[in-house]
């Protein structure tokens, strides 16, 4: 991977502190995260990653995550740091006899980001140096995007550093949102396009809330779906979106939102999709920031 000299903002390597790592060891490990995550962990292959969501039995995410095998027993799953407990604790609460073990292996590994770079591979492909994981991420505002897994000690990636605060407005550009404490059963995964993105399998087994998600997407109930938006004035995760014409009630949810660096913030926000074709969508209240929707920078799985 070769990381050249760019202009872009979103260029360089940064220290992920604000994820962790969840790890899952044992002989039943694939099995039993297979059985409650919404993506396939039964069939991953050592050059895959998967993104996949942790939902309650109603559908509603609870948790995010980014996860690979380390090896055939070894499963890591890396999530917002500031929900990893809680996520731990209801992930744990349903080992009951399977051999797994879970635990909060933060400690463990080191987490780095790193964009602008070049190289082969599709979003969510894995390579591997020695015991150090490379997760090739949806790009963000054009630029290509790793996900670095290394253990605990590992000098940083080579490269230029990049203020984590431009990674995760990169996050936001990405238009893949992450499940943090603000938003916890805020959404179905299609809320926030995870479908499109490759955060759900369709032909895998059950897992908690499958009957709710599977019927939003097949029996044409999806009404809201994520848009990537910007504003003039600061936005937050879990504030609410109003239409012009409908003052009364929300129409939507700021998902995740970053500051970025030519102004303004930028977020994720999941939205009616009839608001969103309507227009005049503004933040925290009815007269509050005015959002400008931008462009989905990947096709929506209806679109396909």
């Amino acid at each position: 991977m070769i990381i050249q000299a760019m202009s872009h903002p979103l260029h360089g390597v940064a220290s992920l502190p604000y994820l962790g790592v969840i790890r899952v060891q044992g002989a039943d490990a694939a099995a039993f995260i297979q059985g409650q995550l919404t993506q396939d962990f039964a069939l991953l292959g050592p050059s895959e990653a998967r993104l996949a969501a942790f939902c309650s039995a109603k559908g509603r995410m609870q948790a995010s995550f980014i996860g690979c095998k380390n090896a055939p027993e070894d499963i890591l799953l890396v999530c917002s740091r500031d929900i990893l407990a809680p996520t731990l604790k209801r992930l744990s609460m349903f080992v009951l006899r399977a051999k797994a073990k879970l635990t909060d292996a933060s400690g463990e590994f080191a987490l780095h980001g790193i964009a602008g770079g070049s190289g082969p591979g599709a979003p969510w492909s894995l390579t591997r140096d020695g015991e150090v994981l490379r997760i090739r991420l949806y790009p963000a505002d054009g630029q290509q995007r790793w996900l670095v897994v290394a253990p605990a000690g590992s000098p940083a990636p080579a490269g230029p550093a990049l203020d984590p605060a431009v990674w995760q407005w990169g996050e936001v550009r990405s238009g893949i949102a992450t499940i943090t404490a603000p938003i916890v059963e805020a959404f179905v995964p299609q809320m926030l396009n995870y479908e499109s993105v490759g955060g759900v399998n369709f032909k895998k087994g059950c897992y908690p809330g499958q009957e709710v998600v599977a019927r939003s997407q097949f029996r044409g109930t999806l009404k809201r779906r994520a848009f990537v938006a910007h504003a003039q004035e600061e936005l937050a995760a879990g504030q609410e979106v109003f239409q012009a014409a409908d003052p009364g009630q929300p129409a939507g949810l700021v998902a995740q939102a970053a500051p970025a660096p030519g102004g303004g913030w930028d977020a994720i926000v999941s939205l009616q999709v009839t608001a969103a074709e309507a227009g005049g969508l503004h933040a925290r209240r009815a007269d509050g920031p005015a959002l400008e929707l931008l462009p989905l920078p990947y096709l929506l799985l209806a679109d396909v």
